[in-house]
């Protein structure tokens, strides 16, 4: 994972020689990662391919490497990196219409026996298409460590799991209600890029800020993408990495592009947002962009009070119904028992009592 950093990092340094100072210099990049040890690890190993000491930068003449701040906040402050954002409750309410799709049915019912068979092998109770991911990430670790594999883990069984965390993936931000659930998710990323296009299109600022770099997680990558409509459907592999380039025409008007690179020494392919072409025009990308970008995250993130009413009614009406029904059967068993014949009975003799 480090030498893959060291190596994107590089091929950045690469991509942007020409536009990057040769040397670091604090106000032309801003480094900004989610409070995790792996995240904060991955973006200085990328730091350390992309600006390697040179001259006076060489602190020790033993280390060719040389510190670079990288910003961070608490995880339990993180609002804009690790994803799903929580607490959300319209959210979880989409997820739970999700799993009510028939994409989401269907897809359990056609993979329930393997899930069975996965959760026998491995011990885990309740795997289910949202959970399943966690087996695969574990195997693909051992697998990549060249460490043995259980016996049961074929390669059928590898493909297989494989589909299975893709389509997890995807159950996390689209299948139901994608747009919605980007305003809530992936569109709060996205609305912190675009003012930063916004922000570094204007000439008159005077800006000396270069590149804005975000290290996070693969569910970071896949929030945005599904935000933006141009996920693969694919899980992002280690060191993948999603850019934006701003440029400035010969008429004086901003365009954006974005590339995608997420396979190690081939260059990033590029990434055209649906309703435009690859050199998109900044206006234009703001504009396709609107609908999945939250005006008040909070407020959306509230479930309507009609919907609570609704709810509430249902269970008054269920809840009433189970009391009515209940009513209705104690009042049949007293009937019956006052309408049942004298009938006979035993009396006791007092010779048996003396008995």
């Amino acid at each position: 994972g480090m030498r893959q950093e060291g190596e994107l990092g590089q091929a950045l340094r690469r991509r942007y020689r020409d536009f990057l100072s040769d040397t670091y210099r604090r106000q032309e990049i801003f480094i900004r990662s989610t409070d995790c040890d792996r995240t904060l690890m991955s973006a200085e190993a990328n730091l350390a391919g992309l600006y390697p000491p040179e001259g006076q930068e060489m602190f020790n003449p033993n280390i060719s490497w040389q510190p670079i701040p990288v910003h961070t906040v608490p995880e339990s402050d993180e609002r804009l990196l690790k994803f799903p954002l929580t607490p959300c409750p319209r959210y979880e309410q989409l997820q739970t219409e999700t799993r009510h799709s028939a994409e989401y049915i269907n897809k359990t019912k056609e993979n329930w026996q393997f899930l069975q068979m996965v959760a026998k092998e491995t011990g885990i109770r309740d795997i289910s298409l949202e959970s399943v991911w966690s087996v695969y990430d574990t195997l693909f670790c051992e697998q990549a460590h060249k460490m043995d594999l259980p016996g049961w883990v074929t390669p059928d069984v590898m493909t297989q799991l494989k589909e299975l965390k893709d389509f997890g993936f995807e159950f996390l931000f689209g299948i139901h209600n994608r747009v919605e659930k980007a305003r809530l998710q992936g569109g709060v990323l996205l609305d912190h890029i675009r003012k930063n296009l916004t922000k570094a299109a204007n000439v008159s600022a005077h800006q000396n800020l270069k590149l804005l770099a975000y290290s996070a997680h693969d569910t970071t990558l896949v929030a945005l993408q599904m935000a933006l409509d141009v996920y693969n459907k694919i899980q992002a592999p280690y060191a993948s990495c999603h850019l934006f380039e701003l440029y400035q025409e010969d008429d004086g008007n901003f365009s954006v592009e974005m590339f995608y690179r997420n396979e190690s020494g081939k260059e990033p392919f590029p990434l055209t947002i649906p309703g435009c072409q690859h050199k998109c025009p900044l206006q234009r990308f703001l504009q396709l962009t609107d609908p999945v970008i939250p005006q008040d995250w909070e407020q959306e993130c509230k479930v309507s009070s009609s919907m609570h009413d609704t709810e509430l009614f249902v269970g008054l009406a269920v809840c009433g119904s189970i009391l009515l029904l209940l009513i209705i059967l104690l009042l049949t068993v007293l009937f019956r028992i006052q309408s049942q014949p004298p009938g006979y009975r035993h009396v006791s003799n007092e010779g048996e009592e003396q008995a």
